[in-house]
């Protein structure tokens, strides 16, 4: 059910925007906003303002900069959507974008204070999965978070959970993993080829090589002479 209201002005040449303002719906089933009179009204009123090149108050006018806080806003929420990232790859985005300083600034603190940001749980949670998932040492994930620009005291932080045993544990099973690809070669080349692999991982020279000369007895090589580096 629509109900008419008459407005001041209305009836003396207000004009037919004015008299489409006051339609309005009560909500009935079957009611549509806007219909009979009113709606025609509207269409014409549309069409005057696409005709006439007249900017909808919601977007603006074409070609108009957005608001910058408003644009860094959207860029940051479209990165962060099913991927956490830290403040500088957000700050990096932002300014390839060419968001003003003072606009990124203020939604990069603003993301940080609710959450949305967060360094030393995106740090642990790289440290978890890279270590499990990859088989990386600490040097390897300091390095790899450093790009990311995170801290140097959360860095230290969120590698610190992994322990010297469970490192050297994930060095075993890695070497373990890859030492049936390289029978049939002579001892050094193995050697060199499982510490290498480990090196690339980020684990020490010193650990590698005790690692890789325990797989290699325990398969019967003699190892004599591979306790220094090769």
């Amino acid at each position: 059910m629509t109900r008419r209201t008459e407005w001041p002005g209305a009836e003396a040449g207000a004009g037919p925007g004015a008299e489409f303002t006051a339609e309005s719906t009560d909500g009935s089933p079957g009611s549509t906003p806007g219909a009979g009179f009113g709606e025609g009204v509207g269409r014409r009123a549309r069409s005057r303002s696409r005709d006439s090149g007249s900017p909808s108050p919601a977007r603006g006018g074409k070609g108009e900069p957005r608001d910058p806080v408003e644009q860094a806003r959207a860029v940051c929420l479209r990165l962060l959507t099913g991927t956490p990232r830290t403040r500088k790859q957000l700050a990096d985005a932002l300014r390839k974008r060419e968001i003003p300083d003072e606009a990124a600034e203020e939604v990069l603190s603003r993301f940080e204070d609710v959450g949305l940001i967060d360094d030393a749980a995106f740090a642990d949670a790289w440290v978890e999965s890279r270590h499990h998932g990859r088989g990386l040492a600490r040097r390897a994930l300091v390095r790899e978070l450093r790009t990311k620009g995170v801290d140097s005291a959360v860095i230290d932080e969120a590698v610190g959970q992994l322990d010297p045993e469970q490192e050297e544990e994930t060095a075993r099973e890695l070497v373990g993993r890859k030492l049936r690809s390289t029978r049939g070669l002579d001892r050094d080349k193995r050697l060199r080829r499982l510490a290498g692999m480990l090196a690339r991982k980020g684990y020490g020279e010193g650990m590698a090589l005790r690692v890789v000369r325990q797989a290699l007895e325990a398969e019967g090589e003699d190892t004599e002479g591979l306790d220094e580096p090769v």
